[in-house]
């Protein structure tokens, strides 16, 4: 009777401390991945604008063109176009340059002694016509704002040495505008300044300068 009872006694105590056992505690869970938001890209800074080519003659000129071209499409430009064929120079000033012109229009060639121009345009003096075509010409690119530069820096007045080889002297008219000073002394007015080329600048005058 001893050992019936003993068997029920063990059963019960095995559950009792079952059930008296701590659950297993769970792993503890991993955090949740975090999502990075990509920053907000920043925003492009405006080109600057690009100021408009001025016309001449009430033509447009196009900045990727070159001098000569530019130059036959400007109808008051007409005798200077037709004394730089004449003077072979045509290749000359559609190279690469840089150039800077000081061109004279049809009304600056007008002022010229009557009979001036039919003489400078026969073939006989094609050596005379290109000398004073290429005294209208600077090497390099010098716009308006450099050439005022220049202006300040020398005290007045800025000496440019032509193609030609002789000297131009430029100042400042004091309302904004460039005068041009031939070595006979005689003056021009840069009347269109800036109108850009592939090949250089022209700044358009209103007289023909003549070198000594």
């Amino acid at each position: 009777m001893k050992q019936h009872l003993t068997l029920p006694i063990a059963i019960a105590t095995a559950l009792a401390l079952a059930a008296c056992s701590s659950p297993e505690t769970p792993p503890p869970a991993e955090p949740a991945a975090t999502v990075e938001t990509p920053a907000a890209p920043m925003p492009e800074e405006p080109m600057p604008a690009t100021p408009a080519n001025p016309s001449v003659g009430g033509a447009a000129m196009d900045a990727g063109k070159d001098i000569v071209t530019n130059a036959s499409a400007a109808p008051n430009l007409s005798t200077l176009v037709a004394a730089v064929k004449a003077a072979d120079l045509v290749a000359t000033l559609q190279g690469a340059g840089p150039f800077t012109v000081f061109a004279p229009t049809d009304d600056a060639f007008a002022k010229l002694p009557a009979g001036t121009v039919d003489g400078l345009l026969k073939p006989e003096m094609k050596a005379d016509l290109a000398g004073l075509l290429t005294y209208h010409v600077v090497a390099g690119n010098v716009d308006a704002a450099a050439l005022t530069q220049q202006i300040e820096a020398g005290g007045g007045k800025a000496t440019l040495t032509t193609v030609q080889g002789a000297t131009l002297t430029a100042t400042s008219d004091g309302a904004g505008g460039i005068t041009l000073t031939d070595g006979k002394g005689g003056t021009a007015k840069v009347t269109t300044a800036d109108v850009r080329q592939s090949n250089g600048v022209v700044h358009v005058i209103d007289s023909v300068l003549m070198p000594k």
